[in-house]
């Protein structure tokens, strides 16, 4: 009986070595159509600009077409959901950044559970912040700004995007850590903000440094700092907060791509190994820096995961003593 079972098993695992044999791995036939990248950032931000840099060139070295596909709304979470939601195969994809992990702290409840339903590929990319005041301000450094603050509660008053978006939490951040109290005043998008402090409406505001270096350049701006661990190349003489004796407070937006829970672990490798060889070809990286955005390192899916972890745990921790709540 025991040389029967044997036989029968060895007779098994040959059939299934032939089933292997025939069947291609799913890595090697994926993609097997277009690859699309779903974005919860509107066309033109820096969010949406990273996954247009990348698009064509990740195209090339999957050899289907990845089309960029908007659906702002919900701090990202209506893309996000339609990411969580899709097949599981590595053909819809999502934009993911830093947004998305206040996301969970914002909303009373979401359609999706971001560490179960999603899965982390690769970071794309970096996006500095940069804490700027009206051009007219006679404050001029950051230790300036905290004594007037101090001395002056409620008195000055700081420009975001809406409730929640990175310039509102960065801001609460400092406000937290310097012992200070200023006014939000939020308007609907970013780009509204930094129009406000340009205008001396709001007398400051944390913004990328993308939406504001050609302001400070021109003056129509003032930078006192930025929130970056380094110097940022097109703004050399402004501070990191973390010189100013403020490690606590460099803070980055940041963009990767995500898939839905449950694709096959080969495919997210392909995936990650495809963003990696884009993110290191110098036109990809020329477009981002031409943009303010900097290429991330060669960050696979553990890498990624971490950041977002860390991201997830950072901030719900803010919003819970900041009591910050979405519009």
């Amino acid at each position: 009986m025991s040389r029967l079972i044997r036989v029968a098993a060895v007779a098994i695992a040959c059939a299934w070595t032939a089933v292997a044999w025939v069947r291609p791995p799913i890595a090697a036939s994926f993609p097997a159509k277009p690859v699309r990248l779903i974005s919860g950032a509107p066309p033109g931000t820096p969010a949406d600009v990273a996954a247009r840099a990348i698009s064509d060139a990740l195209a090339a070295e999957l050899g289907q077409p990845v089309v960029v596909e908007n659906r702002p709304g919900a701090i990202n979470t209506i893309a996000m959901a339609a990411v969580a939601g899709a097949p599981p195969d590595g053909h819809v994809l999502g934009l993911f950044g830093m947004v998305s992990t206040l996301a969970p702290n914002l909303l009373p409840s979401l359609p999706y559970d971001t560490r179960r339903d999603l899965v982390p590929v690769a970071q794309l990319s970096w996006v500095a912040n940069v804490l700027v005041l009206r051009a007219d301000a006679r404050i001029g450094s950051v230790a300036e700004l905290i004594d007037y603050a101090r001395a002056n509660p409620g008195r000055l008053s700081y420009a975001s995007g809406g409730n929640g978006t990175p310039a509102h939490v960065t801001a609460e951040l400092f406000k937290q850590t310097a012992g200070v109290d200023l006014l939000h005043v939020p308007f609907k998008g970013a780009v509204a903000g930094v129009t406000a402090v340009i205008g001396g409406h709001v007398d400051l505001m944390f913004a990328t440094a993308p939406a504001v270096a050609a302001h400070v350049r021109d003056r129509r701006l003032k930078a006192i700092a930025t929130t970056a661990p380094a110097r940022l190349p097109g703004l050399p003489d402004v501070a990191t907060m973390a010189e100013l004796g403020y490690p606590g407070l460099t803070v980055r937006d940041w963009n990767g791509v995500v898939a839905p829970a449950g694709t096959p672990p080969a495919v997210v490798s392909r995936l990650a190994a495809a963003v990696q060889n884009v993110l290191a070809q110098e036109s990809v990286r020329e477009r981002l820096r031409a943009v303010g955005l900097e290429a991330a390192q060669a960050w696979g899916p553990d890498e990624f995961r971490r950041l977002i972890d860390s991201e997830l745990d950072r901030w719900a921790a803010l919003v819970r003593r900041a009591g910050i709540r979405a519009d």
